[in-house]
């Protein structure tokens, strides 16, 4: 997962990009590491499982899922699309739920309505491309630094909206960047600015929010709001699976 232009001897910047997934991945130029941002709830659903040692395959589609735990020995169906969890899955696209189970030998397959659709698209033309959230930003942004110059960090868009809690993870990503001497390209710069002293609670005014409590989900947004910066690895989205990085 090291982009050797990260090591570039031409002294031409390292650079990042702030961008939102609605339709079509954003057409960021050959080179990039993307980073994959959907807070909630999906990129936070793949650290979870990660991090409890369950294996974690993201698939784009109901029909891709399904075909994906077919090859696979007890799998879980997990997920969502649309914000209902599809007939015959096994749970909800919920971190909290996932992270109560115990039987972590069964791996999961993922689908949701644009957080995997995002990391499979992604992946096509990204030089690396990593699962990244709340709970583990500060790690993932060490990890660009020592290895790649280039790096799109992109929100799972919903509804058409770049949700708060995607633009906050990826300006607290951005900002450490910026730090380390990175060119901000685009808004990336005022995105960063907009959430650089924010405190997590400042996502609560998201629709995605709204949601979650509209529907009897709060079990997931207090699941987020109390596990910020607590996880210390970098997971990349490589082969069809999310894979820790060492």
């Amino acid at each position: 997962m090291i982009d050797k232009d990260a090591q570039r001897l031409d002294g031409s910047p390292r650079s990042f990009a702030i961008d939102c997934f609605v339709r079509d991945f954003p057409g960021f130029r050959p080179g990039y590491a993307v980073v994959v941002v959907d807070v909630i709830r999906a990129t936070t659903v793949a650290v979870t499982a990660a991090v409890m040692g369950r294996r974690c395959f993201p698939a784009a589609t109901i029909d891709a899922a399904v075909e994906v735990a077919e090859h696979l020995e007890r799998p879980l169906l997990v997920g969502e699309l649309g914000g209902n969890m599809p007939y015959g899955f096994d749970l909800d696209n919920s971190p909290a739920a996932l992270a109560e189970r115990s039987d972590t030998a069964r791996p999961l397959v993922l689908v949701s309505t644009s957080g995997t659709q995002l990391m499979c698209e992604a992946a096509q033309a990204a030089t690396a491309t990593y699962a990244a959230c709340l709970r583990n930003f500060a790690a993932q942004a060490a990890h660009l630094i020592a290895h790649h110059a280039r790096v799109a960090l992109v929100g799972a868009g919903s509804r058409g909206e770049f949700r708060e809690e995607d633009q906050l993870c990826c300006a607290w990503i951005g900002q450490r960047l910026l730090a380390a001497g990175y060119e901000p390209e685009g808004d990336a710069r005022s995105l960063v600015e907009r959430w650089r002293d924010a405190s997590v609670s400042e996502i609560l005014s998201s629709n995605s929010v709204r949601f979650l409590r509209a529907t009897g989900r709060e079990r997931d947004l207090d699941y987020i709001l109390a596990h910020v910066d607590d996880v210390d690895a970098v997971f990349a989205y490589t082969h069809g699976e999310i894979v820790m990085c060492v």
